[in-house]
């Protein structure tokens, strides 16, 4: 069977935690991952989120929460204490209450040559606000359509995880639209333009007694009231993706149908990429799926790191045939890979 070739840059990762501050004084910044893509003012623009916690004592664990205030509390336990759960550097449990290790937000770097970034003077960080991002706000997609820009991102609080929308036209000022939807629900991609009439997205509503993590499809005449759900994908036992998918950046338009650069992982939690081919005028009707990964770990920096064997996108840009997508790896670092949309296609048909 053919397979696309992945370019990967010789620069990444592109961008380390050191190579951001801390937006808050006394934090670190501990892991830099899956930035949304979009140009603006002839520059590529990420938009990265940036996971920070508080510098680490020996013996104890320590982590931040917003309270209801708004305000950045730090809590602290002792790791040898036997009501918690630290196994994974993610998520801790401690008396039957779940925490995230680090506090996310999301924050702009821009760049001339799409290699080297920079964080732009004037443009503030996107913090979470509310009782329903009171651990933050992750994994932002953007998309360009009706002359402003799309950010879908996950809200996460201790009463669940569901899909946030924010609109801006200058990347100064916001219009927070709220939640469009509710827990458990997450990598949501908006399609760059509509079709019939209607806003479509991808999503992701989880369920772990019936069900799974699996790919959904929306529709919306306005983008903030999404119905006529469909499951799209679901995983598939034994294959490379058979413990969740998720969808990546916003579907492409090509001759054959909308391609979709989507995750998936497995039971050893390792996440490769795959690709989707979605009907140009009825995107509920899948024409094709990647049978083998079109990218998977390999390099040291996607083997290992905050948490690794990890490839995971949700931004890209387009020129001509050719996709340059910008990933996370191993929950830390942000690389960049070039592939061909007529390669990836040749794999599906």
């Amino acid at each position: 069977m053919k397979k696309a070739e992945v370019l990967r840059s010789e620069h990444n990762p592109l961008l380390r935690p050191a190579d951001i501050r801390p937006s808050i004084e006394g934090m670190e910044v501990a892991c830099l991952l899956n930035p949304g893509v979009f140009r603006f003012n002839d520059k590529i623009w990420l938009l990265l989120r940036v996971a920070e916690r508080p510098k680490q004592s020996e013996g104890k664990i320590s982590f931040p929460v917003y309270n209801k205030e708004g305000k950045i509390e730090i809590l602290t336990f002792e790791k040898d204490d036997p009501a918690l759960n630290a196994s994974d550097p993610r998520v801790i449990r401690y008396k039957g209450q779940d925490y995230l290790t680090t506090l996310s937000h999301l924050r702009l770097v821009c760049s001339d040559d799409g290699i080297t970034f920079y964080e732009p003077e004037g443009y503030e960080p996107i913090m979470g606000k509310g009782e329903l991002e009171l651990f933050g706000i992750e994994d932002c997609r953007v998309v360009f359509i009706d002359n402003k820009y799309v950010l879908t991102f996950t809200e996460v609080s201790p009463v669940g995880v569901g899909v946030g929308l924010i609109t801006t036209q200058n990347w100064r000022d916001f219009q927070r639209e709220g939640m469009i939807f509710p827990p458990h629900n997450k990598d949501c991609a908006v399609f760059e333009e509509k079709i019939g009439e209607k806003y479509w997205a991808l999503h992701r509503p989880s369920s772990p007694e019936l069900g799974g993590n699996y790919i959904w499809i929306a529709q919306s005449p306005d983008l903030i009231h999404w119905g006529k759900h469909q499951c799209l994908v679901t995983t598939r036992k034994g294959w490379w993706d058979s413990a969740r998918v998720g969808a990546g950046a916003a579907p492409i338009k090509t001759p054959k149908g909308w391609l979709e650069i989507y995750h998936g992982a497995n039971e050893q939690h390792q996440y490769c990429l795959g690709a989707l081919l979605l009907d140009l005028n009825d995107p509920t009707k899948v024409l094709a799926r990647s049978h083998d990964p079109i990218m998977q770990p390999e390099m040291p920096y996607e083997l290992t790191g905050f948490f690794g064997n990890v490839i995971f996108t949700n931004g890209h840009f387009v020129e001509g045939d050719t996709i340059y997508m910008y990933y996370g790896a191993s929950d830390e670092v942000i690389c960049r890979a070039q592939l061909s949309i007529d390669q990836i296609l040749e794999t599906l048909l």
